[in-house]
């Protein structure tokens, strides 16, 4: 194609030369996810997308959302990933990564993390949206008596477990440490952890997003074997 500076210096927006937000973002989640869970990667990746602000002539999107699959693995159940990407957010500078348990959720921080807890009860729960209070009078009675004599006080309340946060050290540089490990790999073969096939079950992942989104389909990933199915 004919030289154009525009193309040169913003390489990033067109699928010739970059990965568009996916390849430049997704991937360092996944990294963080797959680190800390030991994940070798997703099954299944549907992306969606568009482009609707940075009309500028690129043809990447500049919104995109992508859903993921992760199976049950010795590694770690079955669980999904939701990751998504607003190039013009009216939050502005604003990141988020959050895991969700049954249990709690731990979000993560630029220089640590929060830990919240949100139990269910032994019980199941009566009233509210359920269709008790539909019933006659008497029946509602009987079901709710029925319902204390089988779950005590103490099984129909959420246990209580206060929250966690931890904070990096004072003086605690991620870059610095990044690049120490990335020089003690080199000059001493140090064993690192993202090595090169941590390195692909993170990127390929991400750029399956992209195939997602411009074919329209499902991306079907074998995260053992490192092909696509």
């Amino acid at each position: 194609m004919p030289w154009d500076p525009k193309k040169f210096f913003w390489w990033r927006n067109y699928r010739d030369f970059g990965t568009g937000v996916a390849g430049d973002l997704f991937v360092r989640l996944l990294s963080g996810i797959h680190l800390i869970t030991g994940s070798l990667g997703p099954t299944t990746i549907f992306a969606s997308g568009q482009l609707c602000y940075w009309k500028d002539g690129r043809d990447v999107p500049d919104v995109m959302t992508a859903i993921m699959q992760y199976p049950d693995s010795k590694e770690h159940p079955a669980f999904q990933v939701m990751l998504r990407v607003n190039f013009v957010s009216g939050l502005g500078e604003h990141g988020l990564t959050r895991y969700v348990g049954t249990e709690g959720a731990l979000e993560m921080t630029d220089n640590g993390f929060n830990l919240t807890h949100s139990i269910m009860p032994k019980s199941p729960g009566i009233g509210g949206w359920d269709a008790i209070y539909s019933y006659p009078q008497a029946m509602q009675d009987e079901l709710m008596k029925q319902y204390n004599l089988k779950y005590t006080p103490e099984e129909q309340r959420s246990p209580e477990v206060p929250g966690e946060s931890y904070l990096a050290p004072e003086g605690y540089d991620e870059h610095f440490e990044h690049f120490t490990n990335f020089f003690d790999g080199v000059r001493n073969n140090a064993p690192l952890v993202e090595g090169p096939e941590f390195a692909f079950r993170a990127a390929a992942p991400t750029l399956a997003c992209n195939d997602s989104y411009f074919q329209k389909k499902i991306i079907r990933w074998d995260p053992v074997n490192m092909k696509v199915v």
